[in-house]
């Protein structure tokens, strides 16, 4: 269906349509309006186009927008993914437009390449609509290049990499849910441990994401990127789905709808699941998860939004193997040399965000969070290493209050005649976690040995300014950073009081470019400082000079649309660290790399076969190398040198959808010199839904469809098992699931 103009439907408050027309009068030539659904509900983020200038403007929370020098005669476009595009000629400058844009199906002819910086996130946009995630390892596989592996049962935080990175829980990856802070800072596992599993992937609405340091608006662990996971404001069906599968795999799924009417929603969102994997010793993974969230839009577009989540999960952990113990058939593929490894984690949360429209030209937004957090975890790398007759398990624990403050003001103006957006924001974060623990055990129980014991508390307090001008087709994006932390540590092992505390401050510019060649090609260009986070305990134990370590990466790439239904995009980027500290929770050591350099490039192509076939693809290269050692032993082990995903999707054709996912990976060396290689792996996902009626769907998802024997998570490390003399370093590994097939029931209302 065609998308259709109504003059009087959903005509804005008295109050509301005396300010347009007040501004109308004093702005000459400014087209103001607002853009809504077939269901009278207000659209934002639509983009408005002026087509003789190339101006644009988005719509807000409310579907109002504004837009300056449009004479009559003058066309606008108004498009958003997921709506038919509509194209209205000015007749009347005084007129304050009225817009529906009706659904449409997802077609990669309406994605614009739009001068703004983060264009490709509308191609991620499309991607999600087409595979739409159910598990938490999908939502972090929705975005490119971003690869991860699970390597605890199933409990812990994925393994996550990234342009030549092994970000092992999230060193180098800044992960935020609504804005909020996913990554934990001076963790008892290790530093920015960013655990998801809070998230019930169906609430997820779009992905906003950046490689590289190149986003002025985001900081601490976004060294090799960032990713920013937005819950829906409301819910277009409610939702009830039960799944049952392999290896006693339930999970049950509920979105409700609670609240609905012109100003406010409100839904609540339940997850429950339990799995015993393929392990020999059943995992026994235990998880449940709470989601309410209520969004309030006032007459004036103002917004507030505010959330709720509880999420507990629990689980028993086979943990990684070495391949010699599997070789000589001590234990098979699924079995475990200590099985009394697991843990337990819960996360309670409350996310405030609200958003202002000050004035035509001001937005201010604001934004507060809090954490309550607990964790523990028993693990057992290397066996019977340290104690021969007790064995090497470990515990890590603590519990942990993160409360943060953000704000952010823009205002638009002209500059030379041309849209000049001015920004500054400032953030506070505040980590304090008692009892921060790693621990010598037995069998869960006894406690033989504290390692460290103490409390943390963090303070990050940062602020930026920037400038983004809009110069026809060009755009130029500039900004700078600073970051301040204060790191506080009580160690709870010495005999007498003391509190240990330092602080360290970093500068951060970045600037970035955009250009526009034509309808079907752009070109950017981004420029960046970072900073490599360091863990509490680190900062207090060494002595380096500079504890706040910067990066320093760069990003040449283009878009293109030689059809209608065909996207590419490319980059060459370059990456450089003044030093990778990495504090190692395991061992409650510091392991400083050195300098080191990473240069790669990424592709993808998404490509639309039919109305209703679809295919995407990204391929990523990285040369990941320590700068300071000797050529053959500068290797950085776990780097990825080569993966790729993709797949193709069927979407919405009589009633059926289905999509074919893969991933893979090279093999990577291991350890410094390559003399042990972590082996590299394809396994390939189906999954096939039937819509039976408007309500009722049944699908099934086959993990691992052609039963590959792959090892997820691998790490070269030196180990003893309990009859061996000596110690032998070598692969250890989590062996990736088999074959495994569960079917869906899901009721829409």
């Amino acid at each position: 269906m065609n998308s259709r103009f109504s003059p009087k439907k959903n005509a804005p408050s008295g109050l509301l349509l005396l300010f347009i027309l007040f501004s109308n009068l004093i702005f000459a030539h400014t087209i103001t309006g607002m853009v809504v659904d077939t269901d009278d509900r207000p659209l934002k983020d639509v983009y408005v186009l002026h087509v003789k200038t190339g101006k644009h403007t988005h719509t807000n929370a409310k579907g109002y927008f504004s837009l300056n020098d449009v004479d009559e005669g003058d066309e606008l476009r108004f498009s958003k993914l997921g709506y038919s595009a509509f194209a209205k000629a000015i007749t009347d400058e005084s007129e304050v437009l009225q817009i529906v844009l009706e659904d449409a199906p997802i077609d990669l002819d309406a994605i614009s390449l739009t001068n703004d910086v983060d264009v490709l996130n509308t191609i991620t946009q499309a991607d999600l609509e087409v595979n739409p995630v159910t598990s938490s390892q999908e939502v972090l596989r929705a975005v490119p290049g971003l690869f991860i592996g699970q390597h605890a049962g199933g409990g812990k935080a994925e393994q996550l990499f990234l342009r030549g990175f092994d970000i092992d829980h999230g060193t180098d990856v800044a992960i935020s849910v609504d804005g909020m802070p996913v990554n934990m800072v001076s963790h008892a596992h290790g530093q920015g441990y960013a655990d998801l599993h809070f998230v019930i992937p169906e609430t997820i609405e779009n992905i906003s994401y950046g490689k590289g340091s190149y986003d002025k608006a985001v900081g601490n662990f976004a060294t090799a990127g960032h990713v920013d996971f937005r819950t829906m404001d409301y819910v277009r069906e409610n939702v009830i789905s039960s799944e049952i599968g392999d290896f006693n795999y339930q999970r049950y799924v509920g979105l409700v709808q609670v609240l609905d009417n012109s100003n406010t929603s409100a839904y609540v969102a339940t997850e429950y699941l339990t799995f015993d994997g393929p392990f020999d010793s059943p995992q026994n993974f235990d998880r449940i998860n709470l989601f309410g969230k209520l969004n309030y839009i006032s007459d004036s577009g103002n917004e507030l939004g505010v959330s709720i989540s509880h999420f507990d999960s629990e689980w028993d952990a086979s943990g990684q193997i070495p391949q010699r113990a599997v070789d000589r058939g001590l234990i098979g593929r699924f079995g475990a040399i200590d099985d009394t490894e697991g843990g337990e984690t819960s996360r309670t949360s409350v996310n405030i965000n609200y958003d202002m429209q000050v004035s035509d030209n001001e937005t201010f937004s604001t934004h507060l969070y809090y954490s309550k957090y607990d964790f523990l975890l028993f693990s057992n790398f290397t066996f019977f290493l340290e104690d021969p007759i007790n064995g090497d398990q470990i515990r890590q624990r603590e519990s942990r209050d993160l409360a943060g403050l953000d704000a952010a003001y823009t205002y638009t103006t002209q500059l030379a005649d041309y849209k000049l957006d001015l920004t500054a924001g400032i953030r506070l974060r505040n980590d304090r976690t008692e009892g921060s623990e790693l621990s010598r055990t037995l069998n869960r129980r006894t406690t033989l040995e504290n390692i460290q014991l103490g409390d943390i508390n963090e303070t990050n307090t940062s602020g930026f300014v920037g400038a983004t001008w809009y110069v026809n087709d060009f755009l130029i994006d500039a900004g700078l950073r600073l970051e301040r932390f204060k790191f506080t540590y009580k160690d709870a092992l010495t005999t007498l009081y003391d509190t240990q505390a330092q602080t360290e401050t970093a500068l951060l510019p970045k600037l970035n470019f955009n250009y526009r060649v034509n309808d079907d090609f752009q070109l950017y260009l981004k420029n960046g400082v970072g900073f490599h986070s360091n863990d509490t305990r680190v900062v207090l134990q060494e002595t380096a000079d500079d504890i706040l370590p910067k990066s320093y990466g760069s990003d040449l790439g283009a878009i293109w649309k030689p059809t209608n239904r065909i996207i590419v995009n490319a980059a060459l980027w370059y990456l450089f660290l003044e030093q990778e500290f990495v504090y190692v929770g395991d061992a409650g050591i510091v392991e400083p790399s050195g300098e080191t350099e990473r240069y790669g490039y990424d592709l993808g192509l998404r490509y639309q076969l039919t109305d209703h076939l679809f295919f995407d693809g990204n391929l990523n290269y990285a040369h990941a190398r320590a700068i300071n050692e000797p050529d053959g032993a500068d290797l950085i082990p776990l780097a990825p040198k080569f993966t790729s995903t993709g797949g193709l999707s069927l979407k919405d054709w009589n009633g059926f959808n289905a999509g074919f996912r893969y991933r893979y990976i090279g093999d990577r060396p291991a350890n410094e010199d390559n003399s042990i290689v972590a082996p590299g792996y394809f396994v390939s996902d189906l999954n096939v839904n039937y819509d039976i009626s408007n309500n009722l769907r049944l699908g099934v998802a086959v993990q691992n469809l052609f039963d590959v024997e792959w090892n997820e998570t691998q790490f070269a490390t030196e180990s003893r098992l309990q009859n061996e003399a000596a110690p032998v370093e070598e692969i250890h590994f989590t062996p990736g699931t088999p074959f495994f097939i569960r079917g869906l029931l899901q009721y829409r209302f």
